[in-house]
């Protein structure tokens, strides 16, 4: 009897500990979105066979791209040398898909001295989304960059000209040109350009551990690169620089490589109006 005492004292003291070392996860379960988590301070957590950054404080990000796989799960080591598997499910969306006709054909099938100009310009964001920095300025959390009507959304495709594109992989806000674009959240300006072929004049900013956001089509730039910029700060203004048919500006979120949805991320009301 004392034996067997023992034994199912060691049974639920083991249980307790895995689920208190269990990763709480913060953020909307579903295609698209990005999570935040917790887990024990010195845990490691591997999500599709890669390393996870995590914190000192065991904070840590994830994110799901468009079409993610609903059933995902993490491998989490906890300090106690424990490893165990957490699943997660995510709910699946539908996009929308439009046609535009009568664009440049430049635009639509870009020429070689074009393509060359796009190879550079995809060169350095790549560079940006190759980041994995330290710093937790996601953690403020994220607001609106600008206000005005939602005339275009993530995840949707376009097909120009009769040619399928890649999917849409951010927010367009439509907006009087000249209307001032807001850092989302506070970050390092990790990459300016003033004059990219596709999205004319960009931003982006570093929030860490592999988050990054993108404000492209401005009319001005107001920030450098390497710059330190708290959320809410001005860095341009709305415009139709680069492939733009009206003004607006078109911000995205991306954590390394994988696209976010922005209107799951952003928190806080607005007076933002929805495409119809």
């Amino acid at each position: 009897m004392k034996a067997m005492f023992m034994a199912l004292m060691v049974f639920f003291s083991s249980n307790s500990v895995h689920a208190a070392e269990r990763a709480l996860l913060k953020g909307s379960l579903i295609q698209g979105s990005l999570v935040t988590g917790k887990v024990a301070p010195g845990s490691t957590i591997n999500f599709h066979k890669k390393t996870v950054r995590v914190s000192p404080d065991g904070d840590f990000i994830l994110g799901f791209g468009r079409n993610a796989k609903l059933t995902q799960s993490i491998e989490i080591l906890d300090p106690n040398g424990f490893t165990y598997t957490q699943d997660i499910k995510l709910k699946k969306r539908t996009y929308k898909i439009t046609h535009i006709d009568g664009l440049p054909g430049r635009k639509v099938t870009p020429n070689p001295n074009d393509v060359k100009r796009i190879k550079a310009d995809n060169a350095g964001i790549g560079r940006v989304r190759k980041l994995d920095t330290q710093t937790q300025d996601f953690l403020v959390g994220f607001q609106w960059p600008t206000l005005g009507r939602i005339s275009g959304v993530y995840g949707s495709q376009r097909v120009l000209n009769g040619k399928p594109r890649s999917p849409h992989n951010g927010v367009d806000i439509a907006a009087p040109k000249g209307s001032a674009v807001l850092a989302t959240a506070t970050g390092t300006v990790a990459l300016v350009h003033q004059d990219m072929f596709y999205s004319g004049k960009t931003v982006m900013i570093d929030h860490g551990h592999g988050l990054s956001s993108v404000y492209i089509h401005m009319s001005k730039i107001l920030v450098k690169q390497g710059q330190l910029i708290t959320k809410g700060e001005a860095i341009g203004a709305v415009g139709m620089t680069g492939r733009a048919t009206g003004p607006h500006l078109h911000w995205g979120i991306s954590l390394f490589r994988t696209h976010l949805d922005p209107m799951l991320i952003v928190t806080g009301k607005t007076n933002v109006k929805k495409a119809q």
